[in-house]
């Protein structure tokens, strides 16, 4: 809010831009996801995420693994932090105490992001789980700091708070995946071929949690739509991978097709009737 008497947002100061340093580390960041991002699809050497870590990461690995497509998302998402780490570097953003605040969560959430291909491309799965959770963690941080300041713009609200948002909404997913394989890889019961089926009861309940999350998150955030588009697409995906394969289910896609949609009604509901105009008066 203003200070009374001055028109003065507390969020960006008058003072000169300040110090490049953090603003560059963040850039950085941006960069190595990116780089590292075309090691895990292999397009640079290395071995696509989904081959990597004996494949327990692909789409028929486990019962809750997405189909392949579902990862185009990554596409979006690497855009949008590639033009996160340029726009925060715009003058009027170093000022911004905004920013100041999210930018070394955001580092840390592309610095994982890096760290978490590293690892599986290494070959260490149960590793790769303690990075995304900690990476899930990071985005539930950011997602929290973006409702306590709102949105400077409707340019700060799409690049900001879309990106970090579909972000933590894929994320989600993608740590639902990743127990599962680490589960399946180290030999529980029923969780990935040879070992048998997973009851379709077990899948489904696992696919109602991830939508509880959705819908939680929803109402925490006054029903931002990037995470939920994120998960819905993550869910959705999930129920394509369980229409054949080794892994078909009418009852699993059925469940995470319900999953989806729930997700997304639920942020829909949620937000206000009409705009809510954040600090500069602009809806947000």
């Amino acid at each position: 809010m203003g200070q009374a008497g001055t028109g003065v947002d507390e969020s960006t100061d008058t003072a000169a831009p300040g110090s490049l340093t953090v603003p560059l580390l963040v850039l950085a960041g941006g960069i190595l996801a990116t780089v590292v991002a075309f090691l895990g699809a292999g397009v640079v050497g290395g071995t696509p995420v989904a081959e990597a870590a004996g494949g327990w990461l692909g789409q028929d690995a486990t019962p809750v693994a997405p189909a392949t497509p579902a990862f185009r998302i990554w596409s979006v998402i690497y855009l949008g932090l590639l033009a996160y780490s340029v726009w925060q570097l715009l003058p009027a953003q170093r000022r911004s105490s905004r920013q100041r605040t999210l930018r070394p969560w955001a580092a840390a959430s592309m610095v994982l992001n890096a760290a978490w291909i590293w690892s599986v491309q290494l070959d260490q799965l149960t590793l790769s789980l303690v990075v995304i959770v900690v990476l899930l963690g990071v985005l539930v941080r950011i997602l929290l700091l973006t409702l306590e300041a709102p949105a400077e713009s409707r340019l700060g609200a799409v690049v900001a708070d879309g990106t970090f948002g579909l972000y933590l909404g894929w994320v989600t997913v993608a740590t639902v995946a990743n127990v599962a394989a680490v589960l399946a890889a180290n030999g529980l019961e029923g969780l990935g071929p040879p070992a048998g089926r997973w009851d379709d009861v077990a899948a489904a309940v696992v696919l109602a949690a991830a939508a509880g999350v959705g819908v939680a998150t929803a109402w925490r955030s006054g029903g931002r739509l990037a995470p939920a588009v994120g998960l819905g697409w993550g869910l959705a995906w999930i129920g394509v991978g369980r229409l054949d394969g080794d892994w078909a289910s009418a009852i699993t896609a059925t469940a995470a097709f319900l999953a989806a949609v729930v997700v997304l009604v639920a942020a829909v509901m949620v937000r206000p009737a009409g705009p809510v105009p954040s600090r500069d008066g602009l809806p947000s």
